[in-house]
């Protein structure tokens, strides 16, 4: 096992984020070029984030594989896919992406309410939206690691959009949870909205970051005006 020192020195977001700040439990292995960190419960799964060559990270895995049983190996979609061609027993289970920023995201269009964060007594209303809206939202009102909720009001006063802050660590701000209310899409809340938390969340960190299925074009060019950057992950499970 080594420090999460060592890997940070090497500034990966994305082993940065699932080391969660070395949270209880969380541990780190090194082999040649190859680093693991695993950590429970990041973003509602027990993950393995992985970086370095295929054949060193395969050698990685098999070494620590009892020591990783149920995590998913995550990784940049490349590596993920060459490693299990590597390892007898993984396969690959899901594809989406990491985008992330390291700058303030551009003025967005002026909406007639403002985002702010949301009070302790209008969480319920969040829990709502997303049972209406997103019910499949990772990110959810009391939810490990889930930490405050941003919104914004129509002009009688109906949350008409919500999105999180969950999972952050000290270097990364991390966004989730995003959801319109289906009459409202259209209108730049979401955009807005995202906007508001990317500011927020980058005043004291280097970079802000969220996960989107790879397959939602719309969201994915709406982050990247916002000036986030794709980088293609794909997840793998033991057998």
């Amino acid at each position: 096992m080594i420090s999460l020192d060592r890997i940070s020195a090497d500034d990966d977001p994305l082993l940065l984020w699932a080391a969660q700040d070395m949270a209880t439990g969380a541990r780190a292995w090194a082999l040649g070029d190859a680093a693991a960190v695993a950590c429970r419960n990041v973003s509602r799964r027990d993950r393995l984030a992985l970086r370095g060559s295929p054949g060193d990270v395969a050698e990685l895995i098999r070494r620590i594989r009892s020591q990783v049983t149920g995590f998913l190996p995550v990784a940049d979609a490349a590596l993920i896919d060459a490693v299990v061609h590597r390892v007898d027993g993984l396969e690959t289970v899901a594809r989406f992406g990491w985008m992330d920023t390291t700058t303030p995201a551009p003025a967005p269009r002026r909406t007639p309410q403002e985002p702010r964060w949301l009070t302790a007594p209008e969480i319920p209303e969040v829990d709502a939206l997303l049972t209406a809206e997103h019910p499949g939202s990772w990110a959810k009102p009391g939810e490990s690691g889930v930490r405050r909720w941003a919104g914004m009001r129509d002009p009688g006063g109906v949350l008409q959009a919500v999105a999180a802050e969950a999972w952050s660590v000290p270097e990364i701000g991390f966004v989730a949870g995003v959801a319109t209310r289906a009459g409202a899409r259209g209108r730049g809340l979401g955009t807005t909205l995202c906007a508001y938390l990317t500011d927020e969340l980058i005043k004291d960190r280097s970079r802000v970051a969220l996960l989107v299925d790879d397959t939602n074009v719309p969201a994915i060019r709406t982050y990247e005006k916002l000036g986030y950057r794709l980088r293609p992950i794909a997840a793998a499970r033991f057998v």
